[in-house]
């Protein structure tokens, strides 16, 4: 029996760790207008859109900017971010993510993007995975950031997959948010005491084994839960 599922990844920190290099560019942001940015705040902005990351900090600081000014930093945190991610290269492919792409691959499995980030195209390309993906729905694509489920409901449109039978690995508690809300199957990337909503969570990437991939092929989320 061919089975087929629709499976959708997150980017950062599911595929390749640019966690650091958005914590970088935020920082250099945030403290330009006086405010403090820890890594423990970045940590809240894992999954969120850029428009979004910004009020956040602009929260936590206590800051109010004009329109302009909101825009303009805005597109200076992207500059910066892109300074910091134009060398990246293969070898920021995190473990194990390669195997499990081929594997579902070699399955015939339609594979889609779902990402909050507004340069998953340059960074695939960067690392030599982009044509590995059927489609690609990023924060270019969705006015809602997660944990509204849209950017998931439009890569299960976009590979033509009803929402349940779409698997979603994301490192992000928005992320597995929008996943639950779009009644697919989340598989969090991550700690489980802090991804504890996914159905499924495993530390990397290389703790997912071949048997659990297939598996995912006929499981539903409410079985999943139950194993």
């Amino acid at each position: 029996m061919n089975r087929k599922r629709g499976f959708i990844f997150d980017l950062d920190g599911v595929i390749v760790d640019t966690a650091k290099y958005h914590f970088l560019a935020w920082k250099k942001l945030a403290n330009g207008i006086g405010i403090d940015f820890t890594e423990h705040q970045n940590e809240q902005l894992k999954g969120v859109s850029r428009i979004e990351s910004l009020k956040k900090i602009l929260k936590w600081g206590k800051v109010t900017l004009s329109e302009a000014d909101f825009n303009k930093l805005m597109a200076e945190k992207n500059t910066n971010y892109l300074s910091y991610i134009a060398t990246m290269d293969e070898s920021e492919i995190l473990p194990g993510v390669i195997k499990a792409l081929q594997y579902l691959i070699d399955k015939k499995q339609p594979i889609a993007l779902g990402s909050a980030s507004k340069n998953s195209v340059e960074i695939l390309n960067k690392v030599n995975l982009l044509n590995r993906f059927d489609a690609i729905i990023d924060g270019n694509a969705v006015t809602k950031a997660k944990p509204d489920p849209e950017v998931f409901l439009k890569a299960a449109q976009s590979i033509h997959f009803s929402p349940e039978n779409c698997i979603v690995f994301e490192d992000s508690v928005a992320g597995i948010q929008a996943a639950n809300r779009a009644n697919m199957i989340s598989i969090g990337i991550g700690e489980a005491s802090i991804l504890n909503e996914a159905d499924v969570v495993f530390k990397d990437f290389t703790e997912i084994s071949t048997d659990f991939l297939e598996k995912l092929l006929s499981v539903t989320k409410s079985e999943l839960k139950k194993v």
